[in-house]
């Protein structure tokens, strides 16, 4: 007795677009630009896969700067020249910002 390669009884469906042969085999484009990429690495076309490369390891940028330790340090220098008088809102009777701070 012969055995059988696949079992004859199973339903499958053929895409009738494709040719009657083999099927056709539709490269894959993500690992065929992997590989292209590993070549030029290789070949000293290109110095590194940006693939390979590991993440960012700094801290990441906050993105409300109320929020950091440098606003909140300049935000006690204003207060702390506005009770000083060394620094006050532009009036008529002060037109002009201080032309010099007292930093004893």
């Amino acid at each position: 007795m012969t055995q059988e390669p696949f079992d004859p009884t199973e339903d499958a469906h053929r895409d009738r677009r494709e040719h009657g042969g083999a099927p056709s085999l539709h490269p894959d484009d993500d690992a065929l630009a992997r590989r292209t990429e590993e070549e030029r690495v290789e070949a000293g076309v290109d110095d590194y896969d940006p693939d390979e490369v590991p993440p960012a390891t700094d801290d990441p940028v906050p993105t409300d700067l109320t929020q950091t330790e440098d606003y909140a340090e300049e935000q006690a220098e204003i207060k702390r020249e506005t009770e000083e008088s060394e620094l006050y809102p532009l009036t008529e009777k002060h037109p002009f910002p201080p032309s010099h701070y007292d930093r004893d």
